[in-house]
């Protein structure tokens, strides 16, 4: 029971290596592309949970007390408050972090290399066209890939 309450490791060894870990994995999941965070598949859910199982022994070292699960868990949090915050306040650092929106079709016409560079395909899209009651790649207007992994669609007036 006192392992309960006994730290093995400095408290501080695990607020650097939460650190350490949520800057990685952030830049990581940046570099996976926006379809990772915002069209789960299957496969995409269970890479990353895995994720999070995998580096679950990075940060905390093996220290299994009440204490270091707190620790960490205010470290991550406090991490992705503040990085919120600073993204929030920087124009640079928010597309460094949350990428730009990118255009998949216009007026009609589908920009093949856009879809190919986003790891998106024609059903990707032809789904959200269905899900904004858009029939027809002719009654699209503009079709965006947003910064949160979504594709919002915006048709033609008729």
């Amino acid at each position: 029971m006192s392992e309960l309450f006994e730290l093995s490791i400095p408290w501080w060894e695990i607020v650097l290596r939460g650190t350490v870990v949520y800057f990685v994995l952030l830049v990581v999941l940046r570099l996976a592309g926006k379809r990772t965070v915002g069209q789960f598949t299957p496969f995409d859910l269970l890479v990353l949970v895995l994720l999070g199982d995998a580096l679950q022994g990075s940060m905390i070292a093996g220290d299994d007390s009440l204490q270091g699960g707190i620790i960490l868990t205010v470290t991550l949090v406090g991490w992705n408050k503040l990085t919120g915050w600073v993204t929030s306040r920087s124009r640079w650092l928010e597309r460094a972090v949350e990428g730009r929106p990118v255009v998949l079709a216009r007026n009609g016409h589908i920009y093949g290399e856009a879809l190919e560079r986003c790891q998106l395909s024609i059903d990707d899209l032809q789904e959200a066209m269905r899900n904004a009651d858009c029939g027809a790649i002719s009654k699209v207007r503009l079709a965006m890939l947003e910064k949160d992994g979504k594709i919002s669609i915006v048709t033609r007036e008729s």
